[in-house]
């Protein structure tokens, strides 16, 4: 899968979810780390992109 499919199916799906991870995370009564949950997440998302890339896809 190409980058630019992967970016567009990712962007689609974030939109899709977006409500109910939103709904989530700000939910008074959770737990106080939800946020961080997501940019965790997130974070090891990149990392892992950038360990699949070859040194020479720059």
């Amino acid at each position: 899968m190409s980058n630019r499919t992967l970016l567009i199916l990712l962007v689609l799906v974030g939109y899709v979810f977006s409500p109910t991870v939103f709904t989530w995370m700000i939910n008074p009564t959770g737990a106080w780390y939800r946020p961080f949950i997501l940019w965790f997440v997130l974070i090891l998302l990149a990392i892992v992109i950038q360990r699949r890339r070859k040194p020479d896809d720059l």
